[in-house]
């Protein structure tokens, strides 16, 4: 199973990409790592964010800290990811 922290994406996902930098941002200030997780061309992976994701966002790019039991919907703010990534 994947560590605590999610991100659920498509590999041809336009909002997906545009959470890239954030992600890059947050891994390098914060030192926190984000499993990524493709799960348009990988049924194993479609199933995991299912399982978590529980019918409330259905779609990508889907973020879920197992830890916290929080999750982001699409793209969002640096300020809220970060908020999200340590569970506040």
């Amino acid at each position: 199973m994947p560590q605590d922290l999610i991100e659920f994406y498509g590999t041809e996902c336009v909002h997906c990409r545009e959470m890239e930098p954030l992600i890059e941002k947050l891994e390098k200030e914060e030192g926190l790592k984000i499993e990524r997780l493709e799960v348009w061309h990988n049924t194993d992976n479609l199933n995991i964010m299912r399982e978590l994701d529980k019918g409330y966002c259905g779609g990508v790019p889907f973020f879920y800290n197992k830890k916290a039991n929080k999750w982001i919907c699409g793209s969002t703010s640096y300020e809220k990811f970060k908020e999200w990534a340590k569970g506040q």
